[in-house]
């Protein structure tokens, strides 16, 4: 497997890819259940337009020095950034804010726990990468701790899944999202600052369209405190945040490495729920906690050992 090499970034955290995506998972899954709670009350075009402005007005001032010196790189590459910024930012965020707003919060965790797939896909189709029994046992392996989690350990739950609007708008905001995370690794090489800047601004471009035609359509941003809270959040946490922690573990171990890491989303979920919802915590908890760890674990040792073979 190819992986890009990465000089170290003198911050320990930043040099821990591992640790880096378990965050980047904890603040997606917040910004799920976030989207799923104002579904309905702020209208998803226009939290995805905002919340990507709002980010690149935060961000500026601290890429400002990097954007200078990385604007030749720009230009010289400035549509394969427009094609990662509307990928990984305006089509995913737009179409995952959307899907949430008709879905049940079951099914949208259990959409989630594909994306590992997909990623493995794309990879495969448009680099010919194949992933190692290893990381296919570890992918199996999480994939089935997701399962029981969303299931309650009970198989009849599945039975009464039925897809909707909202379930194939999540699919197909996830099928776009792991086409930006495999080609992410031929991104320009421009400052981690600079490079967040841009993308996220493209991508608020990008969106500019489908947000006039949302508010034509009389949904409009009402600036209430669930609003205002619910773009403070998204603007910081899965937005900088996040991305920034996304691109840079993607940049240090590759696409399929990290994939796995994102079935610790709908796990994080269902901690969520059962902090803020009341739930009650079970057996099948921490059976499927024990097998998303152990998936993960398996699908990376299998993933440094094909990178040092």
């Amino acid at each position: 497997m190819s992986v890009r090499p990465s000089r170290t970034s003198g911050f320990a955290l930043f040099d821990a890819p591992y640790l880096l995506l378990t965050l980047v998972a904890l603040l997606w899954a917040i910004n799920i259940v976030v989207g799923r709670f104002v579904a309905g009350h702020v209208p998803p075009v226009g939290l995805a337009f905002v919340r990507w402005v709002g980010a690149t007005l935060i961000l500026l001032p601290f890429a400002w020095n990097q954007l200078r010196r990385d604007l030749p790189l720009i230009r010289r590459h400035i549509w394969l950034l427009v094609l990662l910024s509307g990928t990984g930012i305006a089509c995913y965020n737009a179409m995952s804010y959307y899907g949430l707003q008709y879905t049940q919060a079951l099914n949208g965790l259990l959409v989630q726990s594909t994306a590992p797939l997909l990623v493995a896909v794309w990879t495969f189709v448009l680099f010919r990468e194949r992933l190692g029994l290893g990381q296919v046992a570890g992918i199996a392996t999480s994939l089935t701790g997701v399962l029981v989690i969303i299931s309650h350990g009970d198989l009849d739950t599945f039975l009464h899944l039925k897809p909707n609007v909202g379930d194939v708008w999540i699919i197909a905001a996830l099928v776009v999202y792991a086409f930006y995370a495999a080609i992410l690794r031929n991104r320009p090489a421009l400052g981690p600052l600079s490079f967040l800047a841009v993308i996220m601004a493209l991508g608020s471009v990008l969106l500019i369209p489908f947000a006039l035609w949302e508010v034509l359509q009389g949904r409009i941003l009402h600036f209430d405190r669930v609003t205002v809270a619910t773009l403070a959040y998204v603007m910081i946490g899965p937005s900088l945040v996040a991305y920034l922690f996304f691109n840079r573990a993607v940049d240090l171990v590759g696409a399929n490495a990290a994939a796995p890491f994102l079935h610790l989303m709908p796990v994080f979920g269902t901690a969520l729920a059962i902090v803020f919802l009341g739930e009650q915590i079970a057996w099948y908890h921490f059976a499927g906690y024990a097998l998303v760890i152990s998936g993960i674990l398996l699908a990376t040792v299998s993933a440094r050992a094909r990178r040092k073979a």
